[in-house]
């Protein structure tokens, strides 16, 4: 029962990063708008979260990279709007 939360909010992060790759792939979003980068992001950091409390090593360093990709990327996007 411990593990809820973080069970929960694992599947949440990997509905998220899906959601963005139907999206880019169908073409409703670009892969360099906003959105497609805020969705990859907060669903990186729930599983981040959910690999930390399982002690999923790989999957949580790919995730944190993930994470920082999206980040960086979110604030390119906003620099280049100013």
């Amino acid at each position: 029962m411990e593990y809820i939360l973080p069970t929960i909010t694992g599947w949440i992060g990997m509905a998220l990063i899906l959601i963005a790759y139907y999206l880019v792939s169908t073409k409703k979003v670009t892969g360099q708008s906003l959105l497609y980068h805020s969705l990859n992001f907060f669903g990186a950091i729930g599983i981040v979260w959910n690999t930390f409390i399982q002690n999923a090593w790989p999957a949580m360093a790919l995730n944190v990279v993930w994470a920082i990709i999206a980040i960086t990327s979110i604030l390119l996007a906003r620099n280049k709007k100013f």
